[in-house]
């Protein structure tokens, strides 16, 4: 019995710990808005912008906290197909790459005239400067 007591509380912990340590880094932003941290979210509806080149990536995300909106910059700067104001939709869990992804649901929803943004991702497409209009 002793064994099967210390392999379930070897397993909450990690699965519960595993799942905050990654909103920590960013609980910090959105505790100032609700109750509590992130929830955990299986999907999210995600706006990037992709550069090939860091020096255009950071111009980009200098444009955007110089207070213009997300949308308008991605037009603007973005090299993919996500033209239409980096919008990628809806994207699941699972769909994107490691380092996109543990960035873009790290996030907090906010709106392309006022985004929370990632820094700089770097990923073999390129720098992306992400937001998070939704998760569920």
């Amino acid at each position: 019995m002793g064994k099967k007591q210390s392999g379930s509380a070897e397993k909450k912990p990690t699965e519960k710990k595993g799942g905050n340590s990654k909103n920590t880094d960013k609980g910090d932003q959105s505790e100032g808005k609700g109750k509590g941290g992130l929830k955990a979210a299986t999907a999210i509806n995600v706006r990037h912008i992709l550069c090939e080149k860091h020096s255009k990536a950071t111009e980009a995300l200098q444009k955007i906290q110089e207070g213009q909106r997300f949308d308008k910059v991605a037009q603007e700067y973005s090299e993919d197909k996500a033209k239409a104001g980096g919008s990628l939709g809806w994207m699941v869990r699972g769909s994107m790459v490691g380092a996109f992804q543990d960035a873009a649901f790290a996030l907090t929803p906010s709106t392309v005239d006022k985004p929370i943004l990632s820094p700089l991702v770097k990923t073999n497409f390129g720098y992306h400067v992400i937001m998070v209009e939704g998760r569920r």
